[in-house]
């Protein structure tokens, strides 16, 4: 059987170094918002190519930080309107809604699965005052052409980078997380850049947007006991801020043999029946999922099943029908809902090996 993703395997590899590592935390008796996590804001900040990063507890509180953060400095008021992609993990709304924000569900490119720019555009109202981007499957969005939109309507750009560590838009030289005001990541173990349990920042230029969010994430403090606001305690945990110091190193490298593994199914998967993604061979796709469409979802993955091949459903219910979204159940999102219906994702990691790779796309010839 080849896993859909060997998380073991992965972290296999940095044992030796977790080891050593592990043992320095200890010893350093400093177990909260110590030398480790400053060491990775830095590192991830420089990686990025922004002023600042803000570790914090998971994907969907850095998100929901920066959100609270713009209302906190008036740049966003409650209930304002923020337009977010109809097709991405529910992290996404939920970050928009818990932040007292209304979001507003805009369909994807049919090509790429990212959100559309031209579909932004008609959902564009007085009311709407930022756009969040998610960078889907590991694929940037067209931020040339969403950056243009935000500045002539004076919007907000927040990106969802939760999959996307180490894309780069090759024309600007820029990477998820520096291609707008803000950006939110997520170092969840199964991410490109995963730690070994719930992990997450922002990544910003904007130095006031910094410092509130570091003053959110820490109980709304800035000196110990005193609270200038009502924060949280979201504070990235020291422990996985080692790891991360340690897996960031070798993120450049796994992106390369994730796009290596993703060019040799482009290129061998031959099978009409199933429709491969769109991909134009640039770094601006670190494929954190390889994502293909069949008509028979059911049919296709009992297949794959019966063959010894791993796979995940990317995802298997629109965020419009959840029961946790019932006031927008009634939206009609065509082209979402037929994606949500048709997508599998099938194996791709650094470590898997050759002959791995082979026997998938084997196994899809002869679907």
């Amino acid at each position: 059987m080849i896993p859909f993703l060997d998380l073991y395997k992965i972290n296999a590899r940095f044992e030796e170094e977790y080891t050593y590592k592990f043992k320095n935390f200890i010893d350093s008796g400093y177990y909260i918002l110590g030398n480790e996590v400053k060491t990775f804001e830095t590192n991830f900040s420089q990686y990025c190519g922004t002023n600042h990063c803000i570790g914090v507890a998971n994907g969907l509180d850095a998100l929901t930080l920066i959100f609270r953060a713009y209302i906190e400095l008036g740049k966003l008021q409650p209930n304002d309107e923020i337009i977010v992609p109809a097709n991405t993990y529910i992290a996404s709304i939920l970050a928009v809604i818990n932040a007292g924000l209304k979001p507003v569900f805009v369909e994807p490119d049919e090509a790429t699965f990212n959100i559309s720019p031209s579909e932004i555009k008609k959902h564009i109202s007085s009311k709407v005052k930022g756009i969040l981007v998610v960078h889907l499957y590991g694929q940037l969005a067209d931020m040339v052409a969403i950056n243009a939109i935000a500045k002539t309507h004076n919007l907000l750009i927040i990106e969802d980078a939760a999959q996307a560590h180490g894309a780069t838009l090759s024309s600007e030289e820029k990477k998820a997380g520096n291609l707008s005001d803000a950006a939110g990541f997520s170092f969840y173990p199964s991410k490109n850049l995963g730690a070994l349990g719930d992990a997450g920042a922002v990544t910003t230029n904007d130095s006031q947007l910094a410092d509130k969010v570091k003053l959110l994430r820490n109980y709304g403090s800035s000196k110990k006991y005193v609270n200038d606001t009502l924060g949280i305690n979201s504070r990235l945990d020291e422990l996985q801020a080692t790891f991360l110091n340690v897996k960031l190193k070798y993120l450049d490298k796994d992106n390369s043999r994730r796009r290596e593994i993703a060019k040799h199914y482009l290129k061998n998967i031959t099978n009409k029946k199933i429709q491969l993604p769109v991909y134009d061979n640039s770094e601006n796709h670190v494929f954190h999922v390889f994502v293909v469409s069949v008509k028979d979802r059911s049919d296709f993955t009992s297949y794959l099943e019966n063959n010894g091949v791993g796979y995940l459903i990317h995802y298997p219910i629109a965020p419009h029908k959840q029961k946790a979204l019932l006031s927008f159940k009634t939206l009609y999102l065509p082209v979402t809902e037929s994606i949500h219906n048709t997508v599998v994702s099938i194996p791709i990691s650094p470590v898997m090996t050759n002959d791995e790779v082979e026997t998938v796309i084997n196994a899809l010839n002869h679907y």
